[in-house]
């Protein structure tokens, strides 16, 4: 049995502890509003965009010269895989949901005999995958200097895949993060970005045909490297909200569980010190009755 001094001393820190994890809770909750709202405004831009650029899609006569963002190098055998995590800890399994759905399509592609190729944005990310996948790892990228999540950051990433792509050092490219739905649940996505996928955008996609000016090709050619910053802009805005909540429901169950430990420890604080009167008042009263 522990001291009634250890007791003490574990009482006081798990309280310590307990006031930490409250303050945590708290800034969490403070910056989920902002970040959910933040991600909330960004779904319709980015999903919008897609719609605009199947429709233009489906305007180009001439298939086989259409922009390689749009169509791809024609071949499927090298896949660029993008996962965003967090920078930071103490947010539950926020980063491990990722890393796992990350790692199921890992598996999946390597089985098939291709080759994969990672970039990590989060340090957390790169934590994880580097004990199995460190040869697959070409590059790591953490913004844990920038306070707030913005478009430059995600743009930075974005030149980096078409810088890539254009140099024939993968086919495919897929983005992983958590798409927020609410504090308890965030929902890990694979999103392919290169070539675009249809069918992420056939659902919402108008069915209204407009004359546009220049031509399709030209626009594309312009729009599409934005379209991947934007995706991953949207990918990071998701994150940061995912993160918060993930964040704030794992200081809450942290701060009761020091709740219900405190109150452990304090009613066996209590019989300790207890058990210890009653042995020196049956030592006082035995040592009268020897007299």
């Amino acid at each position: 049995m522990a001291s009634l001094d250890d007791l003490k001393k574990r009482i006081s820190s798990v309280k310590s502890t307990q006031k930490i994890t409250k303050a945590m809770k708290m800034v969490a909750a403070a910056k989920l509003r902002r970040a959910q709202e933040n991600a909330e405004k960004g779904r319709p831009y980015s999903e919008k965009m897609n719609n605009i650029i199947l429709n233009l899609s489906n305007g180009i006569i001439d298939k086989e010269n259409a922009p390689k963002l749009l169509a791809g190098s024609g071949d499927n055998k090298i896949h660029l895989c993008v996962v965003l995590t967090s920078d930071r800890g103490l947010c539950g399994g926020f980063n491990t949901n990722i890393i796992k759905k990350a790692k199921s399509y890992f598996q999946k592609i390597l089985n098939e005999g291709k080759t994969i190729k990672i970039i990590t944005v989060g340090s957390k990310g790169y934590d994880q995958l580097k004990r199995i996948y460190k040869d697959n790892i070409i590059e790591k990228i953490s913004f844990k200097d920038s306070k707030n999540i913005n478009y430059f950051d995600a743009d930075k990433v974005g030149k980096i895949i078409i810088d890539k792509f254009e140099k024939k050092e993968f086919d495919i490219c897929t983005i992983f993060y958590n798409r927020f739905k609410n504090v308890i649940t965030q929902i890990p996505q694979e999103q392919q970005i290169i070539p675009l996928k249809s069918s992420e955008s056939q659902g919402d996609s108008s069915d209204d045909n407009y004359e546009f000016e220049p031509e399709e090709d030209e626009i594309l050619s312009n729009l599409l490297p934005k379209n991947i910053s934007t995706q991953i802009f949207k990918a990071m805005l998701e994150n940061s909200a995912s993160e918060q909540g993930s964040r704030m429901s794992a200081m809450d169950n942290a701060t009761r569980n020091a709740g219900e430990m405190v109150d452990k420890l304090t009613i066996e604080y209590n019989r300790s010190r207890q058990a210890a009167i009653t042995k020196e008042l049956i030592e006082i009263i035995s040592g009268a009755e020897s007299l």
